[in-house]
């Protein structure tokens, strides 16, 4: 089975983080993940995350750092999804591919219905952003 390169954002904002739920006719609707998208060929991990942000969100974010990688196994596809923290001042009005769109404590990401390729970066980050406080 092939894996397909994904990237989300983890985007702060006075410190909340944005999760987006995925519109329910999409595939896993009604899951709220992490926003980003596919790797597209030649395209750098970075820069695939700076497109997909502007066009499903029209948000423009400055990527700080890579952050966790997880490989998920779903029915028929397998996703490595390789995260980034990122911040903006930007305001996202509208999404294409979400129904929803939350910003939410860090150490509230658990409480909601996450993707299961979604779940281990928020672990992750709960823990790590824990840390640090």
């Amino acid at each position: 089975m092939a894996i397909i390169k994904v990237v989300c954002g983890i985007i702060f904002k006075d410190n909340l983080v944005l999760i987006c739920r995925r519109k329910q006719e999409k595939s896993l609707g009604g899951y709220w993940e992490f926003p980003g998208g596919k790797v597209e060929e030649a395209e750098s991990h970075e820069d695939s995350l700076l497109r997909e942000l502007i066009e499903e969100l029209h948000l423009k974010v400055e990527i700080k750092q890579h952050f966790f990688d997880t490989v998920h196994h779903y029915d028929k596809v397998a996703i490595k999804l390789i995260s980034f923290i990122c911040e903006t001042s930007g305001t996202v009005v509208a999404s294409t591919d979400h129904d929803q769109l939350k910003w939410v404590k860090v150490i509230d990401l658990l409480n909601w219905k996450l993707a299961p390729a979604d779940i281990p970066i928020a672990q992750v980050l709960i823990k790590t952003y824990s840390q640090v406080k």
